[in-house]
């Protein structure tokens, strides 16, 4: 019965069904076949959203869509412009640099990459990048979003672990440094080699005017997180905390919302919001038929059996994330298989929160992983670029994300010492 799950699942990933119905179809196949009673679908779909920090992911959504369309993303672009445009390939550099600090207003990478792309790409053709290059270091750039705080993976895989949010925001902060720094040294070998231009150096005064313009976005990552490390609020009580203060900055600061676009912004992020519930929804009845037919135990057992050394685990399940990564959703995946793979993991030894790290950045560089990632397909869309020469070209960022994985896998005081202070 299993097999049937997954194949009908397989066969609605292959039609290009959205990931909630190809979840909801193929759940709905295995019960009618095994003969289980249809009640336990909305009885799980309700079990699984109700969770009360899950309450904080509309709340970033709607704040990361205020502060966006107020101005935020041209007035982080601009920031980074002045900080590193007189670098050979500043405009490279300023991209990624771009994507870590907008990562703490929207949380997710796909998001990301439509804001900044539709800025940055353009601008990047027009200053004498190529088209491919534009596209690819956008794309995986991305890939900081959902590990730099605040991040909606992150809060998804505390709810199913029971871990602390704080905690794991912490966790993120390292690798996610590591992921834009890293970047950014291969962006600046490749600009070097390929004479990309630079800017003349801006003056302390015009970096100082722009960082005050981008303070008061920046100001609402440090009271998001520092609240909840402290103790001041909870996650989603943090998120209310957001909305307010991206509507007070956005009507009276930046003054580029009126409430006309208020309520349009408000309606969309609804309906991205809900979107993403009927996916946690769905996941959720799939997972309790994993359980029901005992996958964990049974993947539990086939891992163990190959090995049981601590790394080669961690390198075959991270083998399994950024296959899955390539072509499900970030939440999706986790969503089903990050509560059997840890238990998988801390049987080894693994700590949860090193755990949950290794896993969310898994699946996030799974989107910019040639030729399925879909964050190659929104930036490839975005600039007009074939997907063949974007993958191509994110062949280098990918290995430079591959190779902070490893040292993230192999090293877990990158992520366990700001936890543990």
């Amino acid at each position: 019965m299993l097999a049937l799950l997954v194949i009908a699942f397989v066969i609605c990933l292959l039609l290009r069904f959205p990931i909630a119905f190809a979840l909801g179809i193929s759940c709905l196949v295995y019960l009618l076949a095994s003969g289980t009673p249809l009640i336990v679908v909305p009885m799980k779909l309700y079990s699984g959203i109700d969770v009360f920090v899950l309450l904080s992911v509309p709340g970033f959504i709607l704040a990361g869509n205020l502060m966006n369309a107020g101005g935020l993303t041209t007035k982080i672009i601009n920031f980074c412009n002045h900080l590193f445009g007189h670098i050979r390939g500043g405009l490279a550099l300023a991209n990624v640099g771009t994507s870590m600090l907008f990562a703490g207003i929207s949380g997710t990478a796909i998001s990301d990459t439509a804001s900044i792309g539709a800025v940055m790409i353009p601008a990047m053709k027009k200053e004498g990048y190529d088209g491919d290059f534009a596209a690819a270091i956008t794309a995986v750039s991305s890939t900081v979003g959902p590990i730099i705080p605040p991040s909606v993976p992150m809060i998804i895989a505390a709810t199913l672990s029971g871990l602390s949010v704080g905690k794991l925001f912490l966790a993120g902060v390292i690798p996610g440094l590591l992921l834009g720094l890293g970047m950014m040294g291969v962006a600046y070998v490749i600009s070097r080699r390929r004479n990309y231009p630079k800017r003349p150096r801006s003056s302390f005064r015009q970096i100082g005017r722009s960082f005050i313009d981008t303070f008061w976005a920046l100001l609402m990552t440090a009271i998001i997180l520092f609240g909840i490390i402290g103790g001041v609020f909870t996650p989603t009580e943090a998120s209310v905390i957001a909305v307010v203060y991206a509507l007070l900055v956005g009507l009276f600061v930046y003054r580029k919302l009126n409430w006309k676009r208020i309520l349009v912004i408000t309606i969309d992020s609804m309906k991205v919001s809900a979107s993403l519930m009927v996916i946690i929804g769905f996941a959720n009845l799939f997972g309790w038929i994993l359980i029901t037919e005992q996958f964990p135990q049974w993947i539990s057992a086939e891992i163990t059996a190959l090995t049981t050394n601590k790394y080669a685990v961690l390198l075959l399940i991270n083998l399994l994330l950024i296959v899955v990564g390539t072509f499900m959703e970030t939440v999706a995946a986790l969503l089903i298989l990050f509560p059997i793979l840890l238990g998988v993991a801390t049987g080894v030894g693994v700590e949860p929160i090193h755990f949950a790290v290794i896993a969310v950045l898994n699946l996030v560089i799974g989107l910019t992983t040639p030729p399925l990632g879909i964050c190659l397909f929104v930036a490839a869309g975005i600039g007009k670029e074939s997907i063949g020469s974007v993958s191509r070209a994110s062949l280098p960022f990918l290995a430079c994300n591959l190779a902070v994985l490893a040292v993230v896998t192999l090293v877990p005081g990158v992520c366990l010492w700001l936890p543990g202070l």
